[in-house]
């Protein structure tokens, strides 16, 4: 028997529903009204064949909306049916009618009722308790409880604070690699732990970004902060990506990041899946194989070196290594390189290495 899909933080088909009943629009505006005027509600938000089918008597107002015409209108019996933009109030006083088949584990008329309704057309449906103060939120097997602000507020500068660890420990992570690809002896245990801890971060940052969509102009300042936290941080990764990963069967930035961002809980520990991702065997085993990074990333680390430049760099010479022991003239020879660039490059890659072991001896 199927069961809703209860979840604590919004998936991707949820995002524009929260940025429709964030605080600061109108919809929720009128939310909060109805809330505070404890009469409850149950309102449909979209048009379609389906729900036209369920709708029994009421009459059709196809009005303005406002926040105080839908508290006004929700004083009425039966449902509201709005706009798929809400910007229109459609029907009100019309009784749902939805398949009393369809499965819903909810116990009260009106969230049952928007329980099927939801799931039989497809379209957010949002329940308003009058008894138990809360806004439930349906769209097909998707059910979501639109939390008090100071709550939401808590939990994302909580998150915020494990996002600054997690980004802590990432950097950490990428420094010690830093060092081994200058001495060729990264092993891909190295890498996928580095990746391992970059996934966790984006996890975490995707839960703060979904925060800052549910508190919409109450999320500034979280905003900000997450921007700050994660600036440079993505593109570390992203850079960590290309330097490691196999290339063929179709692999790209964009198919190893959509295969982290698909593993469970459990399988985000397991540091062979990060190696499977990535085009090298799926085994244990082959987490102690040697492997070389192409470059990227420590390339973008010296001053006024474009990316494209960098793309040419690492597809003439192929490692890290190469492109480390090349001359200033093999460099020069390198599409978009001048002399000057050259220089740049040999003496930014020795600078780095310099300062990482200046960092070794101090520690």
């Amino acid at each position: 028997m199927e069961t809703i899909a209860e979840i604590l933080l919004p998936n991707e088909g949820v995002q524009q529903i929260l940025r429709m009943v964030a605080p600061g629009t109108p919809l929720r505006e009128g939310l909060d009204n109805v809330l505070r005027a404890k009469t409850g509600a149950l309102i449909v938000v979209g048009e379609n064949p389906a729900i036209n089918a369920i709708i029994d008597g009421g009459f059709r107002l196809d009005t303005e909306f406002t926040p105080a015409s839908l508290y006004e209108l929700a004083k009425m019996d039966g449902a509201i049916i709005l706009s798929s933009d809400a910007k229109r109030i459609l029907y009100v006083n019309t009784m749902l009618m939805p398949d009393q088949s369809i499965y819903s584990s909810e116990t009260g008329i009106r969230h049952r009722t928007a329980d099927r309704v939801a799931r039989s057309t497809g379209l957010l449906t949002i329940s308003i308790s009058q008894r138990r103060n809360i806004i439930t939120l349906y769209k097909g097997t998707i059910k979501y409880y639109l939390r008090d602000i100071g709550l939401i507020l808590s939990k994302a500068n909580q998150a915020i604070q494990t996002l600054d660890r997690y980004r802590i420990v990432f950097n950490e992570t990428l420094e010690k690699l830093l060092a081994l690809e200058f001495e060729n002896i990264v092993l891909l245990a190295d890498v996928t732990t580095a990746l391992q801890r970059f996934e966790m971060l984006m996890r975490v940052a995707n839960e703060i970004n979904n925060y800052i969509l549910e508190l919409g102009t109450e999320g500034r300042l979280v905003k900000l902060q997450l921007e700050e936290l994660v600036a440079d941080t993505t593109q570390e990764g992203y850079l960590l990506i290309k330097d490691y990963m196999v290339s063929g069967d179709d692999r790209s930035l964009d198919t190893v990041l959509a295969g982290m961002a698909a593993l469970s809980s459990e399988e985000l520990l397991d540091l062979a899946n990060f190696s499977k991702i990535l085009g090298y065997g799926g085994g244990v085993s082959s987490l102690d194989q040697p492997v070389m990074s192409r470059g990227h990333r420590i390339l973008s680390k010296i001053p006024r070196l474009p990316l494209p430049v960098i793309d040419n760099v690492v597809a003439i010479f192929g490692t890290f290594q190469d492109i480390f022991s090349a001359s200033i003239e093999e460099l020069d020879d390198v599409e978009g390189i001048g002399e000057v660039r050259a220089k740049s490059i040999k003496e930014g890659l020795q600078r780095i290495k310099q300062q990482l072991q200046a960092d070794h001896h101090h520690v």
